[in-house]
C-alpha cells in the first residue's frame, strides 16, 4: 500500500484531550474541543458543539478520549548509511574511547567505507526500515543528514535517498549536507584541501540539484577546526542555505558562537558549551538540540549546561541523533525519557523540545510542531490521559493513531479511534 492510498484525514475530530500548550489558539474556555481537517490541512479548531456549517457534512472521527499532540519532530538524525558499528560499541565497553577508535581508523570512516560500497536502492531499503520504526513513535517531520560519503557521488546518493524516503513514506524530510563530518582517507594530512572540495565542488553541485535544505559540520578535535567550519558556513551563506553545527560535544571549540554568528538554525550536542556560547545562541535565536541518547551510549559524564540554557531562554530541542556509531536508537520516545531522567528536563520542556523547538531547529516553525489553523494536518492520538505519559513509559508505544500529511496512519491498531459518517 502506498502512502497516497491511505485514508484521508478530512473530517471533524472530536472527543479528545488536547495538549493545550501545543495548540496555536485554543481558548481555555473550550472544554470539549474539535479539529476540522479539510484538503489535508487544519481548517478550524474550536468547541465540538460549535462546528461551523462549512464543516458540518464532513465525516466525524471519535478520538475515544485520546490525548492529542502535534506530530513529533526528530530534528537530528543520520538515517541513511550501510553497515553497523556494534564491534566499536564492544570496544568502548572494554575501555576504548570514542576518540581512540576514530584515530585507529574506525568511527565515522568505517561507516563511510560501507556506505560508499552500497548502491542507492540498498541504502533506501535499509533506511526505509529504520524510518518506519521512528514513524511509529508519532514522528511526522525528520531531519536526515549526509556525511557518510565524504565524496560527491556518495553524498549525492545519501541525499537522493533522503528525498525518496519523504515521497515513499509521506513524511516531511529536511536534508542537511554534512560533507564536513570527518576527513576521508584519501585526504589524510590534507584537511584544508578537503574543505576546499566541500566548499567549491560538493556543496555547489548538490545545492544546484535541489538536494540540500541546510548545511551542517562537525567542529571538534577529531573533525574540523573552527576556521575550517567558518569556510563551510561562508560557502553555505553564499548559496543562501541555513546552517547548523555539531558543536561542543567532546570539547569547547567555540563552535556554538561561530554557528550563532551565521544565525544557525541549531547547535547540537553542547556538552561543553560555554557561557559565551550560550549568550551568542540566545542573541541569534539558535536552538540548542540536546541528544541524550548519544550521551548515554558514550557513557559521558559531562552534562550539557541545561540550567544555564534554561535561564538564558535558549529554546531546547530533543532528538534521537540516530546513527550507527554513537546512537543506534530508533525511538524518539526513548530520547524523551532520557532527556527527562538524565538531563533533568521537565515534561513541558521536553514536549516543546520534540514539537515547537524541534520544528524551529529545522526551519519548519510555520508548518510543524504545533496544531493550528492553516497548518498541514500532522497530529497524533495517544492512549494516554496526560502528556506526562510520553516521558514516563519505556518499552511500549502508546500511539493510538497518527495523522500525517493529511492521511490516517495506523488506525487499525487495538483501541484506535472509530470513524463514522
Amino acid at each position: 500500500m502506498t502512502f497516497a492510498s491511505l485514508t484521508s484525514a478530512d473530517g471533524v475530530w472530536h472527543n479528545f484531550i488536547p495538549a493545550r500548550e501545543c495548540f496555536d489558539s485554543l481558548e481555555d474556555s473550550v472544554r470539549e474541543p474539535a479539529i476540522a481537517v479539510r484538503d489535508g490541512a487544519i481548517a478550524w479548531i474550536g468547541a465540538a458543539g460549535q462546528v461551523p456549517n462549512d464543516y458540518a457534512t464532513l465525516p466525524r472521527h471519535d478520538c475515544a478520549g485520546a490525548l492529542v499532540t502535534p506530530g513529533l519532530v526528530d530534528c537530528h538524525t543520520h538515517l541513511v548509511y550501510a553497515g553497523d558499528r556494534a564491534q566499536e560499541f564492544a570496544q568502548r565497553l572494554a575501555g576504548a574511547s570514542y576518540e581512540d577508535i576514530a584515530h585507529a581508523g574506525g568511527g565515522i570512516v568505517s561507516t563511510v567505507r560501507a556506505t560508499r560500497a552500497a548502491d542507492e536502492d540498498t541504502l533506501f531499503a535499509l533506511a526505509s526500515q529504520r524510518l518506519e520504526v521512528l514513524l511509529a513513535d508519532g514522528v511526522c517531520a525528520i531531519e536526515i543528514k549526509s556525511g557518510y560519503g565524504l565524496d560527491l557521488a556518495t553524498e549525492r546518493k545519501q541525499l537522493r535517498v533522503a528525498r525518496r524516503l519523504a515521497d515513499a513514506h509521506g513524511v516531511t524530510v529536511r536534508t542537511s549536507f554534512l560533507g564536513a563530518h570527518a576527513l576521508p582517507p584519501e585526504y589524510a594530512g590534507r584537511s584544508d584541501d578537503y574543505i576546499t572540495s566541500v566548499c567549491d565542488a560538493m556543496l555547489p553541485a548538490l545545492a544546484a540539484e535541489g538536494l540540500v535544505d541546510a548545511v551542517d559540520a562537525f567542529c571538534e578535535r577529531i573533525a574540523f577546526t573552527r576556521a575550517q567550519v567558518d569556510r563551510v558556513f561562508a560557502a553555505a551563506h553564499a548559496l543562501g542555505l541555513p546552517v547548523k553545527l555539531h558543536a561542543e560535544q567532546l570539547s569547547d571549540m567555540g563552535g556554538a558562537a561561530l554557528a550563532a554568528r551565521y544565525r544557525a538554525l541549531s547547535a547540537d550536542h553542547l556538552e561543553h558549551l560555554s557561557a559565551a556560547g550560550i549568550a551568542a545562541m540566545r542573541e541569534a535565536g539558535t536552538v540548542a538540540v540536546l541528544l541524550p541518547t548519544a550521551w548515554y551510549m558514550l557513557r559521558d559524564t559531562q552534562l550539557p549546561p541545561i540550567a544555564a540554557l534554561r535561564a538564558a531562554g535558549v529554546p531546547m530541542a530533543v532528538a534521537t541523533d540516530h546513527n550507527p556509531g554513537t546512537s543506534p536508537v530508533l525511538s524518539l520516545l526513548v530520547a524523551i525519557n532520557m532527556a527527562c531522567t538524565l538531563f533533568r528536563l521537565t515534561v513541558p520542556e521536553v514536549l516543546a523540545g520534540v514539537t515547537r523547538h524541534g520544528a524551529r531547529a529545522l526551519g519548519l516553525a510555520a508548518t510543524h510542531g504545533a496544531i493550528g489553523m492553516g497548518r498541514p494536518a500532522n497530529f497524533v492520538l495517544w492512549k494516554l490521559d496526560s502528556v506526562a505519559g510520553l516521558a514516563y513509559w519505556l518499552g511500549q508505544r502508546p500511539v493510538q493513531c497518527i495523522v500525517r500529511q493529511g492521511r490516517i496512519v495506523g488506525a487499525g491498531a487495538p483501541g484506535a479511534m472509530a470513524a463514522r459518517h
